[in-house]
């Protein structure tokens, strides 16, 4: 098998799909991508067994074949060569001879029949969004969802799915994050779980723009598809929490604040937190609002105040910095409302200008205060 592909254009397709292989694998196959010509097009495939990617490029090709060529080595050379045309030439036994303009490459493949099968769409289910939809949703959800593998449906995000919105939903089980679209609507109510890692190779595969995604999904796998680019992952088989009961029905204390002053405040008093729970406390008192840190073991202590304003009774209560900046990363908008109750209650951020077709509810639990 011989074909002709741009050196360009095939890392830069490569690269988008790498991401899936895992190094130091049990399965040596899984460290290859599978190359597949066929009708003057080459697919490439990449898989972890959990999670799939394939791509389709554009090649001169006369004949059609398949093999599986190991994924770093590929990657490292053509990213030291220049933007030029590169004839690949797989004999019988899978050997693969790279040619460039100036040079000559060899690399051992391997049988493609050995390569993983990937997941029928079989019974799906099927809907269409913007890609900036879904991107968006996994940029204000994913840096929510837990690391605990003995939890296994907190580590990934909720889809809930109705037809008349689409809610995506994170949680650790010390803040939660709730972001919903009604613009976006799907055939029937339902609900599944994307783990982590298939969502963070979407985010960068995926533009952040109106092109159309196909999203199906049956029970145990979703596909989604833009243009040439398709993933396919496993599922979590778990149940989601029911989260709808840690949301306070009612925080009668609102505060309205600078964003940007407030996550630049939280960064510089977080430094003189204790590093294992990064606690600031909050003082709101009128328009005034103090923050402060400190860690005992090591004598150290930070405190500001900044102007906002409040509704609401004088009120301090302590939160992981860490948490509260990262919401803030997610809220868009100049100024942040901030809803609260008592110390030991959650409080609840929102950014005070949203689109008419999004909801944003981030939750933090607060920590106990320091005596």
């Amino acid at each position: 098998m011989k074909f002709i592909v741009s050196s360009s254009q095939l890392l830069k397709q490569l690269q988008q799909i790498s991401g899936v292989i895992n190094a130091n694998t049990v399965l040596p196959i899984l460290e290859d991508f599978l190359f597949e010509v066929e009708s003057g097009k080459l697919t490439v495939v990449a898989t972890d067994l959990e999670t799939v990617m394939r791509i389709q490029l554009e090649v001169e090709a006369r004949e059609t074949g398949k093999v599986c060529i190991p994924a770093k080595i590929l990657i490292d050379s053509l990213k030291n060569i220049p933007d030029q045309p590169l004839t690949f030439t797989i004999d019988k036994n899978f050997g693969v001879e790279i040619t460039s303009d100036n040079g000559k490459y060899k690399v051992m493949g391997e049988n493609p029949d050995n390569f993983p099968k990937e997941p029928a769409a079989d019974d799906t289910t099927s809907f269409t969004l913007p890609a900036e939809a879904l991107v968006t949703a996994i940029n204000k959800t994913l840096f929510a969802v837990s690391n605990d593998d003995l939890r296994p449906a907190m580590t990934g995000v909720y889809f809930e799915l109705s037809k008349d919105y689409i809610q995506f939903v994170a949680t650790d089980a010390h803040r939660l994050v709730r972001y919903k679209r009604t613009d976006v609507s799907c055939p029937r109510t339902d609900s599944f779980i994307v783990p982590r890692k298939p969502l963070n190779l979407l985010k960068s595969a995926l533009p952040d723009n109106e092109d159309e995604l196909t999203v199906s999904y049956n029970s145990n796998h979703l596909f989604v598809k833009h243009g040439t680019t398709q993933m396919s992952c496993r599922l979590i088989d778990a149940r989601f929490p029911d989260y709808k009961v840690v949301i306070p029905a009612d925080n009668p204390y609102k505060m309205v604040v600078s964003k940007s002053l407030f996550q630049s405040a939280l960064r510089r008093v977080s430094v003189f937190s204790n590093k294992s729970t990064n606690q600031v406390a909050l003082s709101i008192t009128g328009s005034e609002l103090t923050l402060n840190a400190q860690d005992v073991d090591f004598s150290f202590e930070g405190n500001e105040r900044m102007k906002c304003q409040y509704d609401g009774e004088d009120l301090t209560i302590a939160f992981n910095a860490r948490f509260l900046i990262e919401m803030l990363n997610a809220s868009e908008g100049d100024e942040v409302r901030v809803e609260l109750s008592t110390p030991t209650k959650a409080g609840i951020l929102r950014p005070t200008d949203a689109d008419e077709h999004e909801d944003l509810l981030m939750l933090v639990m607060p920590l106990m205060l320091n005596q």
